[in-house]
């Protein structure tokens, strides 16, 4: 059966979406309708296909300023709300450990996107990453954001990164998640519109009870797998740049260096870049740098 043309919404007409979408200039509004699921897909730009998957807690409006400096290079910027989260509806709430990068596949064929470059930030990741693994003939080229390559060895100096997990694990619907955004993940303080926009999704009742299933049935999952070594018995083809900011601690270039050794045995292009003046949500704290790398990566991989 063929999938239906995408609806489109243009952005000015927020009234459509509950609670109203946060303001984009420039931006047009998809849904994406593949079996079980309708994507919410804010889209920008006309040329070549980049698609960008958000974190967490965030949602497309999470390149809201890196987009468009990618369109006006001459791309079409897609920003997809993944399952679990944004303004995407989902007839089954279960996620499983593969379950976005198959809503991610079909979103592919539905826009008829057959290779695309690949920009990926925090919970995004991790389907990037099964993305370039699974199906490299999809992918031109990665940027990955704040989070260590697949192939990476676990060091005891990483377990600061994971204090924010337990929480989120047991998260109760209702909880406020502004702590995700305190100094300690941002370069500097994050507006309170800023974080509301951002976090305006959960008041959805669906996306706020996803939160649980995210994190234990689709994140915990594939990071054990990432730890225990699967990635390192396989080989990364895809041209893939590793960014972080230089205040996303513990993640120093010592340590990125330690528990990345030799990247050429696990991987054919590989390169990491850090961002000065950023945090881990590096997309709010340094948006300018975060397109420029992706645009020189994209370029340089296509050579």
């Amino acid at each position: 059966m063929a999938t239906p043309e995408p609806r489109t919404i243009r952005s000015r007409d927020t009234s459509f979406w509950s609670p109203p979408l946060p303001e984009a200039p420039g931006f047009e509004h998809l849904v994406v309708e593949t079996p079980g699921l309708r994507t919410h897909v804010a889209v920008i730009g006309e040329g070549a296909p980049v698609v960008l998957l958000h974190g967490f807690p965030e949602h497309w409006w999470q390149w809201h300023t890196a987009a468009p400096l990618i369109a006006a290079a001459g791309y079409r910027v897609y920003c997809p709300d993944l399952r679990g989260a944004g303004w995407t509806v989902a007839d089954d709430p279960r996620i499983e450990r593969e379950t976005r990068l198959h809503d991610l596949l079909a979103l592919f064929d539905a826009l008829g996107i057959e290779r695309a470059h690949l920009v990926s930030h925090d919970m995004g990741a991790f389907t990037a990453m099964q993305l370039t693994y699974d199906h490299p003939d999809r992918v031109r080229a990665a940027v990955q954001l704040s989070v260590w390559p697949a192939f990476f060895t676990f060091s005891l100096k990483l377990a600061p990164a994971f204090f924010h997990l337990p929480p989120l694990i047991w998260h109760r619907p209702g909880a406020s998640l502004r702590g995700l955004f305190s100094e300690r993940y941002v370069a500097r303080p994050m507006s309170g519109a800023t974080a509301e926009a951002h976090l305006a999704q959960f008041r959805r009742p669906d996306i706020d009870a996803a939160v649980r299933p995210l994190l234990r049935r689709a994140v915990m999952p594939e990071a054990m797998r990432v730890m225990r070594g699967v990635y390192r018995r396989r080989r990364l083809t895809v041209p893939t740049l590793v960014v972080f900011g230089r205040r996303d601690h513990p993640t120093t270039e010592e340590v990125l260096g330690r528990v990345c050794r030799n990247p050429e045995r696990y991987a054919d292009r590989v390169e990491f870049a850090f961002v000065d003046d950023a945090a881990h949500f590096i997309t709010d704290d340094a948006p300018a740098a975060v397109a420029d790398l992706a645009l020189d990566w994209f370029e340089r991989a296509d050579r």
